[in-house]
């Protein structure tokens, strides 16, 4: 069967023959197996196994997950997939050819990635979700995307997003709608990078790569059962990602399993004569993130509980937090409740500069002449936007930067950040904890639809603003069959600390659990 199906591709391929061309061929194979492998959840490991027991081939691979994108996505109204990348299958056969020479299997030999639509990928449209964008297809890759692809890494698709990143409730775009929640499609998967946890969640893909300005990483991945990690600033490259607030933003892993987005993490990590910002993380980074999920047990470990930010969670999140607490418990860890940060509450308010317009309009100018909009003046006289950010866009030509408030720079020079950081800290280490824990997010997902308001994220209150790592892991199901997620923040540059303990946690509770009506 295996062969047989690897000739059909070969005749399809070199004949042109479109990626969703319909076969009644190819459309009869289950969508969730390829071959003789089943697709359910499976992981990197899993998938370079079969590879090397000569089970699967990339391209076949490659194949069968755009065989499950134009099955489930559109037809179930998922709609977390915005283009599938036309080189997929002969980029999916050079790396076949390569391993049949080679016998060594690159780190993400072979693997499909979902990458979100603000971050720059050679070849394919990038849009930030918005239609002025529609067309353009840049002709260099971000710094991240050029480290995936050179470590095998195949980028299968571009994502939905909420448009320009301006919302956490949703991933609402003028180039392609909503994606909603593939747990139940009457929900958000908040923003904004909820196609990306959308298509992950789903299994449209292995790896997913989102941003995180506020919330956009770990919000989405609450919302769809994944590991979400934001990590620490200056850890991974922004070179090439269009901004929302550059002096916040990040890019990092959303996949199924804390295992693979070690994978990723130690990719994609490391300085980039581009981005300024790396050179904070140089001596900080260790050989590798993978090799450092060493943890069995929890045994020895303090965890502290943040209650000033879980306090106004709904009762059904609280019930999955005190169960989480519960089985951090069991693991073997010592829980410091309530975990108190002197000064928290005054700490917290005034860190946002909201600097979009003067972020946006260097990267649009810097980019290149090619891009087709050069400041944020042109998108909103185009009238290429969704009407409801109107508001917000029109607000950003007036914003000021807090004057006498903060410095509103970065993380490693703003004074108020670094304060901020130093409370937690500190902190941290008078209650000698290896971690705090809140919700991810104090209430359920919302109804779809709704693109204004915050309603109960939490991600945006700590870790965007000190620059710390942050990781969101599932923690249990509300009503509807709609995720949870529990929140673990870490002391900045080590992230391979915190990700070892979420990696206990993931495996002795397997929260994570398959969307029903995709089986």
């Amino acid at each position: 069967m295996k062969r047989v199906l690897s000739f059909f591709l070969f005749v399809c391929a070199i004949s042109g023959a479109s990626l969703g061309q319909k076969n009644d061929h190819i459309q009869s194979i289950n969508a969730s197996l390829c071959g003789d492998v089943d697709l359910s959840e499976i992981d990197i490991k899993k998938v370079h196994k079969a590879y090397s027991e000569n089970r699967l081939t990339s391209e076949e691979l490659i194949h069968c997950y755009i065989q499950r994108i134009e099955k489930y996505d559109k037809p179930k109204g998922i709609n977390s997939i915005t283009v599938i990348n036309s080189q997929a299958i002969n980029e999916a056969q050079l790396l076949d050819q390569e391993y049949r020479v080679t016998g060594k299997l690159r780190p993400l030999h072979g693997i499909p990635v979902i990458v979100k639509d603000n971050i720059m990928t050679m070849g394919m449209p990038t849009t930030a979700g918005s239609k002025i964008l529609k067309n353009y297809i840049p002709s260099q890759d971000a710094t991240i995307i050029r480290k995936l692809k050179e470590a095998g890494a195949i980028i299968l698709a571009k994502s939905n997003m909420g448009e320009w990143a301006l919302s956490a409730n949703a991933s609402i775009s003028s180039t392609n709608g909503e994606t909603v929640n593939p747990y139940n499609i009457g929900y958000s998967t908040a923003g904004s990078s909820g196609g990306t946890a959308a298509a992950i969640a789903a299994n449209f893909g292995i790896i997913g790569i989102g941003t995180d300005t506020g919330s956009s990483i770990r919000g989405p991945a609450s919302h769809n059962a994944l590991i979400g990690i934001r990590p620490s600033m200056g850890l991974t490259s922004r070179y090439g990602i269009i901004p929302l607030y550059l002096r916040n933003d990040t890019a990092g892993p959303m996949t199924r399993t804390l295992e693979d987005a070690a994978r990723v993490l130690d990719v994609i990590n490391g300085y980039d004569e581009k981005d300024p910002l790396t050179e904070y993380g140089l001596n900080m980074i260790p050989d590798s993130y993978l090799n450092r999920l060493n943890k069995t047990d929890l045994k020895g470990v303090r965890i502290g509980v943040f209650r000033r930010i879980s306090m106004y969670a709904s009762p059904d999140v609280n019930n999955l937090f005190e169960r989480a607490i519960s089985d951090l418990r069991k693991q073997g860890a010592e829980i410091i409740d309530p975990f108190v940060v002197a000064g928290f509450d005054s700490l917290r308010h005034n860190q946002w500069c909201p600097s979009f317009q003067d972020d946006l309009n260097n990267f649009l100018k810097s980019w290149g002449d090619d891009i087709p909009v050069q400041s944020l003046e042109e998108i909103i006289s185009s009238g290429n936007y969704l009407s409801d950010l109107k508001e917000d866009l029109l607000n950003y030509q007036t914003y000021e930067n807090l004057k006498g408030e903060t410095v509103c720079t970065d993380a490693f020079t703003d004074t108020k950040r670094m304060a901020y950081r130093e409370a937690i800290e500190t902190a941290m280490s008078r209650y000698r904890v290896a971690a705090i824990i809140y919700p991810s997010w104090n209430r359920a997902p919302i109804n779809k639809g709704i693109i204004q308001g915050i309603t109960g994220d939490n991600n945006h209150i700590i870790a965007p603003h000190t620059g710390q790592p942050a990781i969101t892991v599932p923690m249990g199901y509300l009503h509807g069959n709609l995720p949870s997620g529990l929140q673990f923040l870490g002391r900045i540059f080590e992230d391979h600390k915190l990700m070892s303990l979420v990696q206990v946690y993931e495996k002795g509770t397997k929260h994570r659990k398959y969307p029903p009506n995709l089986l």
